[in-house]
């Protein structure tokens, strides 16, 4: 009878032994982090600003073409009406001023 309990006992120990092991393992592994669409069209934005082919394509890889192209117009729409508060004219103004096109 003892002979029983005592393997109850030993897989028992083990199952908590090997569990343990796995959530040590787990805390030490980076746990894979998810991005949504504004942050992938920052990182990306950001990195063609400064040329930087290989944050590029890391970012282009956290979200779909179409989540990413969203994302990207989003942030242009902000950044020109924030300019354009900042200078106090017309967001077509300075959305022709940054791409270096006449006044209309």
């Amino acid at each position: 009878m003892t002979g029983m309990f005592g393997r109850l006992r030993e897989i028992w120990h083990r199952k908590a032994a090997d569990e343990a092991e796995a959530q040590r393992l787990a805390k030490r592994r980076p746990e894979k982090r998810t991005h949504n669409l504004f942050e992938a069209a920052a990182a990306y934005v950001s990195a063609c600003a400064e040329d930087d082919q290989e944050q590029i394509d890391e970012a282009a890889a956290w979200v779909s073409p179409e989540a990413l192209s969203f994302g990207v117009n989003e942030l242009a729409c902000r950044a020109v009406i924030a300019l354009a508060r900042e200078r106090d004219e017309s967001p077509r103004t300075v959305a022709r001023t940054l791409l270096g096109l006449p006044a209309a």
